[in-house]
């Protein structure tokens, strides 16, 4: 019996491949989309352990907020960004909460985030998210609230309005871009909360403040912000 479990757990490894998503590596356990080398090699940031950190001071002056944070360096042709590619673009929804879960580690472990009160995904377009499957913001939420046992509220505000793509515009374009695209539609559902918003990547923070601004039109809410990754150039 232990041949023929060998030989069927080989045909469905060689039909269904269960490879690193990093690397393509092979040796990673089935409950896993990243195998113990790239997890190690995530390009960690740290920024969730201090004030002032650079995402901090990035946002300073901009809005009121309590603490932000990204937890990994994106860099061009780096792992981030093959990760990123694979969990935005190519439907892997598994990868994106495994990097979830590991934000989730990472904050508890900071001890900066435990008065957090409930978890806001930065909303995608409809037809957007419609398009892609899923909000990946959402998807990394799912990950971290399974670490920090917190609820996530995903209908408090909207992106009721499409946007161009930020990726090759300055920082006063992606402002004027992003300025008034989200809409608080129910804020009797983060009233008196501290809101930690999630987002995939922050570069100069024009789309997490535009959202942030949405959410402070509700009276006696705290909002904090944490990013996957920071993208190391503009």
């Amino acid at each position: 019996m232990k041949f023929f479990s060998a030989i069927k757990e080989s045909l469905l490894h060689l039909l269904y491949p269960h490879v690193c998503e990093g690397c393509g590596n092979d040796g990673l356990s089935p409950d896993s989309r990243l195998c113990v080398r790239c997890i190690h090699d995530l390009p960690v940031t740290g920024f969730e352990k201090h004030a002032f950190n650079p995402v901090e001071k990035m946002l300073t002056g901009r809005i009121q907020f309590e603490k932000a944070t990204a937890q990994f360096y994106f860099t061009k042709e780096g792992l981030m960004q093959t990760l990123m590619h694979r969990f935005k673009y190519k439907g892997n929804s598994d990868l994106g909460k495994q990097l979830g879960v590991l934000m989730g580690m990472q904050l508890s472990e900071s001890n900066r985030f435990d008065d957090i009160d409930v978890l806001v995904p930065l909303p995608l377009f409809e037809n957007k998210e419609r398009q892609r499957g899923y909000n990946q913001s959402t998807v990394l939420c799912k990950g971290i609230a399974e670490v920090m046992q917190l609820p996530i509220i995903e209908d408090a505000v909207i992106r009721p309005m499409h946007t161009d793509t930020q990726t090759k515009k300055s920082r006063i374009e992606r402002w004027k871009n992003m300025e008034g695209k989200f809409q608080l539609v129910d804020g009797s559902k983060i009233s008196g909360k501290h809101i930690l918003l999630v987002d995939d990547v922050i570069t100069t923070g024009a789309t997490g403040e535009s959202c942030a601004t949405a959410l402070l039109e509700e009276a006696n809410v705290k909002v904090s912000i944490a990013a996957l990754c920071m993208a190391s150039y503009v």
